[in-house]
Order: structure tokens, then C-alpha cells, then sequence
């Protein structure tokens, strides 16, 4: 990546006085949801998966169907991942798991002590060598590590019910034919988006904004400069987080609605509605190819 998150490099601004990425801090109950499998359906035998995030849970229910039991921990964009304590009833979750799917850097550290037996586990921070997890753990925003992660979830499924691997194989499948307008659009997006620049109001896009070859116009200083970078035409587009409020974001899209500067909203996390990963990831994609002109 070419800077830090914006969190911090904004943090003279208050930034930081604001939740990092989103939400109201940890659910005092469990906030999981469940996505039950169907034996009857099933070839083989239904896996236990365990899910730390909802961005990581929604792939895990794709690609298991009916032969996977999906349980999603913070499942909800009204927690906050980084901030969020595991109950008893999440603890028990990881214990029991067959499978756990996890993020990784720092991002849910919680869910890296509870697991006591040894299930399968695939971390995403794991399938990336780009050495910025830490600093940038938003992994579900970069292509890349979306396809390495399904692949990955999708051996050890087969692994952990053999009898079902057809029925997986074409989970994998079908979730490829979903992906490809997603990968799509980001070829699209980077044909068109040669010298055209973004700031933003926190890091979460920032792996996207690179897939698709925006260069990052975000000003390491205070406000003002960013107001300024606004004002004088050096940003085309500003990504705004929209589960992060307070006055600092609502100031900076003032300044760049004053400016005529696009403003296209994202979230950390994927909708409450039950959409599906790539449906959320698509529709934000549509809203940044309107933002800066560029067709399907």
C-alpha cells in the first residue's frame, strides 16, 4: 500500500477519537448467526464451520451449501470487529468448529485464543505475502486474496467430508461464475482509471482502490490539506465509510460536495439483509464506475 490507514494518518484530526471502522463496540450477547446445513441434502457428511466476520461468513455459507453448518460470529454491521469480546456462547462455537475461517491481521484477534480442539483453519492474512495485513487487514477488499481464500475453504471442506468433494467442486464453481462480474468490473474500472486519483476518509477500500488502480490523493497532514486537495481538483473521487460518523467525515464531505467532487459510500462490513458477498461488493463497484464515468 502507499500510506498507512487513514486513521492514522489523519489522527491529528481526531480521527482516531472515532471507532476505528464502524459500530458501537462489542454486543453485551452473542451477536452470531447460524446457516444450517441439510444432511438429507448432503452427499457426505455436514462440516461445522465457525466464521470470525460476516465478509469471511458469507463466502464460507456459499461455498458449503447444504454441506456446511456456517456460524458467523460478528455477523452483524452494528458491531465493531476490532473492538468486539467473544461470549461464552462464541468461545463454544470455535471449540466445536470443524473448520474455522478467520482474517487475521489483528483484525480478529479475539477469535485466535478460544479454539481448544484443532479444527481446520483458514486465515486469509496467511494467503497473502504482500506484508501490509497488519497494517491494512480489510483483505476481503483485494480479488485476489477473495479467490485464494474460496480455494482454500473450499480444499478443506473436501478434506474434512471426502464423500461430498463433487458437491463442493461445484459450490467452487458457482461461486467463480458470481465472482467473474466482480472481477469484471475491476478490470473494467483499472482500463479506465489511468491517473485518476481518490482520497478517502478511512483505509477500508483502500486494497480495492488499488485493484482497480486509483492512486491514493489522501494528504498525510491535517484537514485543511485534505479540504484543499478537494477544493484545487487533485481528488476525483472521495470514498466515504459510511458506518463511521462524527463531524470530521461529515466535514470532509462537505468540502468535497462543495467542491463537485463525487462521493461514493462503502461499508467495512456487508449488509444486514442477507446479501451475498459479491452482490455487496458489486454494488459499491457500480457506484464508483458512475462516480467517475466509466460504462460497464
Amino acid at each position: 500500500m502507499s500510506r498507512a490507514p487513514v486513521q492514522a494518518a489523519l489522527s491529528a484530526l481526531t480521527l482516531l477519537a472515532l471507532t476505528a471502522c464502524g459500530g458501537d463496540g462489542a454486543a453485551p450477547d452473542s451477536s452470531a448467526a447460524v446457516d444450517p446445513g441439510d444432511p438429507a441434502a448432503c452427499p457426505g457428511e455436514v462440516v461445522d464451520v465457525v466464521a470470525s466476520v460476516a465478509q469471511w461468513g458469507s463466502i464460507a455459507r456459499q461455498l458449503g451449501g447444504d454441506c456446511a453448518t456456517v456460524t458467523t460470529i460478528v455477523a452483524s454491521v452494528a458491531v465493531d470487529p476490532h473492538a468486539f469480546e467473544p461470549v461464552t456462547a462464541d468461545l463454544a462455537a470455535f471449540d466445536r468448529a470443524d473448520l474455522v475461517v478467520l482474517n487475521g491481521g489483528r483484525y480478529d484477534a479475539w477469535a485466535l485464543e478460544p479454539a481448544s480442539g484443532a479444527p481446520a483453519v483458514v486465515e486469509a492474512t496467511g494467503l497473502t505475502a504482500d506484508g501490509h495485513a497488519d497494517d491494512d487487514p480489510h483483505l476481503w477488499y483485494d480479488p485476489a486474496v477473495v479467490t485464494q481464500v474460496a480455494d482454500a475453504v473450499t480444499q478443506q471442506l473436501t478434506e474434512l467430508s471426502p464423500d461430498a468433494a463433487p458437491y463442493f467442486d461445484a459450490q467452487r464453481a458457482a461461486f467463480a461464475a458470481e465472482l467473474q462480474p466482480l472481477l469484471d468490473a475491476v478490470a473494467t474500472l483499472r482500463a479506465a482509471s489511468d491517473g485518476r486519483t481518490y482520497a478517502a476518509t478511512e483505509g477500508v477500500f483502500d486494497r480495492m482502490a488499488a485493484a482497480v488502480g486509483l492512486a491514493d490523493a489522501t494528504p498525510a497532514g491535517d484537514l485543511a490539506e485534505l479540504e484543499s486537495a478537494l477544493r484545487d481538483g487533485e481528488v476525483d473521487v472521495l470514498v466515504l465509510n459510511r458506518q463511521t460518523g462524527g463531524r470530521v467525515p461529515e466535514r470532509i464531505q462537505e468540502a468535497a460536495e462543495d467542491a463537485d467532487v463525487p462521493v461514493v459510500e462503502v461499508t467495512e462490513s456487508p449488509p444486514d439483509d442477507d446479501g451475498f458477498f459479491v452482490e455487496w461488493q458489486l454494488a459499491q463497484l457500480d457506484e464508483l464506475s458512475d462516480a467517475l464515468g466509466v460504462s460497464p
